[in-house]
């Protein structure tokens, strides 16, 4: 685990179920922070529809994600083909996709589950806390992922630098 985590990042791709929430928050956060040294995608398992509650957890913290039309990992792989460094899955049925793709492509799988906040009911405001606290855990898990893995290892670097 530590080798796969220490090597350069150049390419990530996002999938969860429906391409939805999850996965366009997550690559429009790494774009967010990373877009300039690492490639970022993302793809569902299925088709699902924009999410408005996705879209304003994003304009909160300064993001736009109100362009992002969902697409499948078919139609991904057939507009620009799937060459990734990192797959990123969030979701089991997405975790499943992913490992069944590196029988095809030489990738990372990393399976980050993360919870569903359609699934929440209640006021306005407690399903816009749903969606807040998936932005905020996959902000915190991307910077600290693709931070390490955007900086290449100088060989005059030690453990304690």
């Amino acid at each position: 685990m530590a080798e796969a985590q220490s090597k350069r990042i150049h390419s990530v791709l996002f999938v969860c179920a429906m391409n939805a929430v999850r996965s366009p928050m997550a690559e429009a956060i790494a774009r967010h922070y990373f877009g300039r040294s690492i490639y970022v995608q993302s793809a569902g398992v299925r088709k699902g529809e924009t999410n408005s509650f996705m879209t304003a957890a994003l304009d909160e913290i300064g993001i736009d994600g109100s362009k992002h039309k969902p697409r499948t990992l078919r139609e991904l792989e057939e507009w620009e083909g799937l060459n990734f460094d990192l797959i990123i899955s969030l979701s089991p049925e997405a975790h499943h996709a992913a490992l069944e793709l590196t029988r095809t492509i030489a990738a990372d799988v990393e399976y980050w589950p993360t919870p569903d906040p359609t699934l929440t009911q209640g006021t306005r405001e407690q399903v816009l806390d749903a969606y807040r606290n998936i932005r905020d855990g996959l902000s915190y898990r991307i910077r600290l992922r693709l931070k390490q893995g955007s900086e290449a290892q100088r060989p005059d670097q030690t453990e304690s630098s």
